[in-house]
């Protein structure tokens, strides 16, 4: 047990500093392409298929909710009808708080709540790859606001997190985990409201969609309600291969194994690390 602790903070620690070997821009990158899922929102997709020629030039599916009706918008950096008129402050301003250049608070679908825990460098990487794609040229219909937003803070990822606190797998993978905005389906009760309090890691949450209708899996580490009679190996499969413990294809949303299959293997490690935390609950 001792030389596996062992190996696994060494793996964890060779990561940390990869990542900190990086450039900006190749850190964005791996960010946007494995665990941040831009691509779900931004990138049309006919047919059910990303059209990776006009990336984030502007999602095909619209969320008409209670209080708004939005699409993924363009963020590509054409200048008429994306974001290349924006600095790197703008995004990053949006990023964080959620706010456009123009001061207009963005709808919740677009998960800035989640973002908030990233650290600097993270957040600079981010904005370096999302300004370094092509310009796509794509009007998207604007936002619609049909009531006062509702934000709900993500319980300990108010503030960037440090590289220190990385270090550790469990604070890594909670990180991780946070970007990847995975609380933003499993802590959603079935009404569709964010109850971190009384709700973390329950599931339950209906989604609808090309692909059916799909509850949000109970996450938690209850041993018959949640994952906690999976093994390691069993979690890793459904992060990286998007195979359910019955063997079954997932469907989306949480069929992510198009972003998590590019997830290191520490950084696999550091999210079912984490999980493993997340309290029983039925």
């Amino acid at each position: 047990m001792f030389r596996l602790a062992t190996a696994c903070a060494a793996l964890l620690l060779a990561s940390v500093a990869s990542a900190g070997a990086q450039t900006p821009l190749e850190r964005g990158k791996y960010l946007v392409d494995s665990v941040m899922a831009c691509d779900g929102c931004h990138t049309p997709r006919p047919g059910g298929n990303f059209n990776m020629e006009r990336r984030f030039s502007g999602g095909s599916q619209v969320w008409d909710e209670r209080a708004y009706t939005v699409r993924g918008s363009n963020i590509t950096p054409d200048r008429e009808t994306g974001i290349g008129s924006w600095s790197a402050d703008d995004l990053k301003r949006l990023l964080r708080e959620g706010v456009r250049p123009n001061g207009v608070k963005l709808a919740p679908q677009m998960p800035f709540v989640f973002y908030q825990i990233m650290t600097p460098a993270d957040i600079d990487g981010v904005v370096a790859f999302v300004r370094s794609v092509a310009p796509v040229s794509n009007a998207v219909p604007p936002p619609v606001y049909k009531s006062a937003m509702e934000y709900h803070p993500i319980p300990n990822a108010d503030k960037p997190f440090t590289e220190e606190a990385m270090k550790d797998p469990v604070k890594r993978g909670f990180y991780l985990s946070t970007i990847a905005h995975c609380m933003e389906c499993h802590s959603r009760r079935p009404d569709g409201v964010q109850d971190y309090a009384n709700w973390y890691g329950k599931g339950g949450a209906e989604f609808s969609g090309p692909f059916g209708k799909v509850l949000a899996s109970n996450i938690s580490s209850h041993p018959t309600k949640g994952i906690g009679a999976m093994t390691d190996d069993q979690i890793k499969k459904v992060l990286k291969e998007g195979i359910g413990r019955d063997g079954r294809k997932l469907a989306p949303p949480m069929a992510r194994q198009i972003y998590f299959a590019k997830m290191t293997d520490a950084d696999i490690n550091a999210i079912v690390a984490w999980v493993r935390t997340i309290p029983a609950i039925e």
